[in-house]
C-alpha cells in the first residue's frame, strides 16, 4: 500500500527524533516538539500541494515600528522561512513552506534547523521584544 504524503512526513519527524504531540491526519496537522533545540508546539501543515511549517514565536503588545523594522531586516539572515505576523498583527510567528511533490527528508531538516538556529542566535532581541 502506497503511503500517503502526511503518513511520509510523520515518518521523517520520527526520524529526526522529534517528539510528535499531536496529530490529526484528516485536517492534516502534525505538532512536534523538541526542546533541546528549541522547538516546542510547532505546527506542520499537510495541505498538497504544499507543507506549511510554524512555530509561534511571542506576542507584541505594544506594536512599533522598530519592532517590525528589526523583524523584517533579521528576515534577510533567515536561510529557510520567514518572520510573519497573525491575522490580529500581533503574534509573530516563523513560517515556512514547502513543495510537498519532491520533498525529502533533508530539505524537511534544514527548514527546522533554520528555525532552531533563529532562535538560538536571535533569542536575547526575541525576549526583548516580547517584554513590549
Amino acid at each position: 500500500m502506497k503511503k500517503t504524503k502526511f503518513d511520509i512526513i510523520k515518518d521523517y519527524l520520527i526520524e529526526l527524533n522529534y517528539s510528535i504531540t499531536h496529530e490529526d491526519k484528516s485536517s492534516g496537522i502534525l505538532m512536534i516538539q523538541k526542546e533541546s533545540e528549541g522547538i516546542k508546539n510547532l505546527i506542520i501543515g499537510v495541505a498538497d500541494p504544499i507543507l506549511i511549517i510554524e512555530q509561534y514565536i511571542f506576542k507584541i503588545n505594544t506594536p512599533s515600528e522598530n519592532i517590525f523594522k528589526q523583524l523584517l531586516q533579521k528576515n534577510r539572515d533567515i536561510v529557510h522561512g520567514a518572520f510573519v505576523l497573525d491575522e490580529t498583527g500581533q503574534k509573530v510567528i516563523f513560517r515556512d513552506s514547502l513543495q510537498l511533490e519532491n520533498l525529502d527528508l533533508n530539505e524537511l531538516e534544514g527548514s527546522i534547523n533554520s528555525l532552531s538556529l533563529l532562535l538560538s542566535e536571535y533569542s536575547e532581541q526575541i525576549l526583548e521584544f516580547s517584554k513590549y
